[in-house]
């Protein structure tokens, strides 16, 4: 009995999966490359190691130019905080459009002394 149970139950899910399509869903959600340059606000000058997070998950760390780069960034309104020892975390959004290349360069400022 348990085995023709399980058979029934097998042959309703395999049913049940069949009829499944993806005409319905959403497309799937499109990604741009971000990158850029991180540079001192009064030197200009490049800052190697900072951090550029995007969307609290993706994260790259700037070069001895201070240029870094994420490949694939999901497109729309993308949140982004950079980071870098001696500095003032600087924190913005951006909205990227799918497929288009964003540049992200940002100037850091020292944090004024308390």
């Amino acid at each position: 009995m348990r085995r023709v149970a399980a058979l029934v139950f097998m042959l309703v899910a395999a049913a049940s999966l069949g009829a499944c399509n993806d005409d319905d869903l959403p497309p799937a959600t499109q990604f741009t490359p971000i990158s850029g340059t991180v540079t001192d606000s009064v030197s200009h000058q490049p800052i190697a190691g900072a951090t550029v997070i995007v969307d609290t998950v993706l994260t790259a760390t700037t070069d001895a130019n201070g240029k870094f780069t994420i490949a694939k960034v999901p497109s729309g309104i993308v949140d982004y905080i950079v980071k870098a020892k001696g500095y003032a975390d600087l924190s913005a959004s951006v909205n990227v459009e799918p497929g288009k290349a964003f540049d992200l360069s940002v100037a850091m400022q020292q944090p004024t002394p308390p």
